[in-house]
């Protein structure tokens, strides 16, 4: 018997200036299932998607829509056909209210008023359809990226969506707001709706889907139940190559303490943090969204004013009050976010590997340009990443290269410690490995590394101690024995007022 499809995609191809995105990719979601789409960046999830969505058109092949051949395939007539899709960067306009966002192309409701009573009412039923308590009246722009996340499938289910596209809908939550999303999208996936999943986050696939298709290189390269597959396969089938494991094996750190942070303040975010760090340890910051790992993170650096408290780097008091003295200091910082902070989009590779330190590429105070030609291209080997050269534009490789690209600029400046926020966060799992190699090849030459971090999987996979932190307070510090997922996330909503007597850590 015939499956029931929501959607069938049937041999579709699509070419960009002569190269292949697509080729022939075949895609079936059964009704009322989630189905998982992954793949490394330019795998072409998203070209498929953006087909699917109609803001693509194919170069050819066939897509079936409850069984219904769609012709044209534009934007519009996909929403009619039922198909609502939801970008890693929200289409909300924050200043309107959560009801106005919901039915932005259609506030009147057929009519020829608007009446903001029965639009109120209406978004009300839709926010208590996925099972939610919004108020439609609220601003979009005072809530929380989760519950921002939820006006967005609202929206999409208030334009007769039947079938719902999520690309990345966890990059920014912590494990509370994720699991609540994950409540949601099981109850729709129970009203029939078809979801498809796309995430780099590969535990969360395995926990959520119902089906996995791997694409690689523009083709389908596997389709499974999800219960029938295991993340090695999915993993290998992802990179094309069998994968022994996604973290290296940890090498013991040494006994020399590098870093000591004591009694570290700042505002209500950071609030009596104490730990010491050691020469060649990965030591992990942990904890929920608003746990205060980031401001940590930068106060130690001094990208913000304001801190007080006691710093001592290989027995030397510092305290760094900008970005400027952290680096003379000998400590480097890779941003969260990198775009904003990380790397300049317009500029190139070369230009961007040795802003931080042009001394390496200078002599006398001449600036030498085939020496930082030299020195870039042999960082882009070190990391391996992946352009045509010192040349190419930041802006245009994928996100696993560029955050290499930031992490270079940062290695090109010999400093004692290295902190890393997010050091992974929205690149491929291929990109993953290779970042997790470069962090275990530095600690294995004596870098004291710090990472910030809120995939607890990427915590427990790298780090040797990790400090979990709780709405400013540091909770504990977890030893190798103790690094489980469980036990981080126990630790990090512990309603205890007080530092733990363990959190000194040093």
């Amino acid at each position: 018997m015939k499956k029931p499809y929501a959607v069938e995609m049937e041999k579709i191809t699509k070419t960009f200036g002569g190269v292949h995105a697509l080729k022939e990719v075949s895609f079936q979601i059964v009704k009322g299932t989630i189905h998982a789409l992954v793949g490394e960046n330019g795998a072409g999830k998203s070209t498929l998607m953006k087909i699917l969505s109609g803001a693509y058109t194919k170069d050819s092949g066939k897509i079936l829509i409850e069984g219904k051949e769609i012709s044209e395939g534009s934007t519009l007539e996909m929403k009619k056909a039922g198909v609502g899709i939801i970008y890693q960067e929200f289409a909300l306009a924050p200043d309107l209210t959560v009801a106005e966002n919901i039915f932005i192309n259609r506030m009147n409701l057929g009519k020829g008023f608007i009446s903001w009573k029965e639009l109120n009412h209406k978004a009300g039923e839709i926010i208590d359809k996925i099972g939610f308590q919004i108020e439609p009246c609220q601003k979009v722009e005072e809530l929380s990226v989760a519950f921002q996340q939820i006006v967005e499938i609202a929206k999409a289910l208030g334009e007769d969506a039947r079938v719902l596209v999520l690309d990345e809908p966890t990059a920014v939550l912590s494990p509370y707001e994720t699991e609540k999303l994950f409540q949601v999208l099981r109850h729709l996936r129970e009203q029939g709706t078809s979801i498809v999943y796309i995430s780099h986050r590969l535990d969360e696939v395995f926990q959520l889907s119902d089906e996995i298709t791997v694409l690689r290189d523009g083709e389908v390269v596997s389709h499974n139940r999800t219960e029938e597959t295991s993340m090695d396969k999915i993993v290998s089938d992802m990179l094309g190559r069998s994968v022994q494991s996604l973290y290296p094996e940890k090498t013991a750190a040494g006994d020399e303490t590098v870093l000591e942070v004591k009694d570290l303040n700042l505002g209500n975010m950071v609030r009596g943090v104490s730990f010491a760090l050691h020469e060649g340890e990965i030591f992990g910051i942990a904890g929920l969204v608003g746990s205060g790992k980031t401001e940590t993170a930068r106060a130690i650096f001094g990208a913000d004013k304001g801190a007080r408290g006691e710093i001592v780097l290989k027995g030397k008091k510092i305290r760094p009050a900008s970005p400027y003295e952290g680096v003379k200091n000998g400590i480097t910082y890779l941003s969260e976010s990198r775009k904003e902070d990380g790397v300049l989009l317009d500029m190139k590779i070369r230009e961007n590997v040795t802003m931080a330190s042009m001394k390496k590429v200078s002599k006398c105070m001449v600036f030498h340009i085939k020496k930082e030609k030299k020195y870039v291209e042999e960082m882009i080997r070190r990391l391996s990443i992946k352009s045509n050269g010192s040349e190419t534009l930041t802006g245009d490789l994928s996100g696993g290269n560029q955050q290499k690209v930031s992490l270079a600029k940062w290695l090109s400046v010999d400093s004692d410690v290295l902190i890393l926020d997010e050091p992974t966060r929205g690149v491929d799992i291929g990109a993953k490995m290779e970042i997790y190699g470069i962090i275990h090849e530095l600690a294995r030459q004596g870098k004291s590394i710090i990472i910030a971090s809120s995939e607890m999987e990427e915590i427990c996979g790298l780090c040797h101690r990790v400090l979990v932190m709780h709405k400013g307070l540091a909770k504990g510090i977890l030893e190798q024995e103790e690094l489980t997922k469980h036990n981080i996330i126990h630790c990090s909503v512990d309603n205890r007022s007080e530092q733990s007597p363990k959190a000194g850590g040093i």
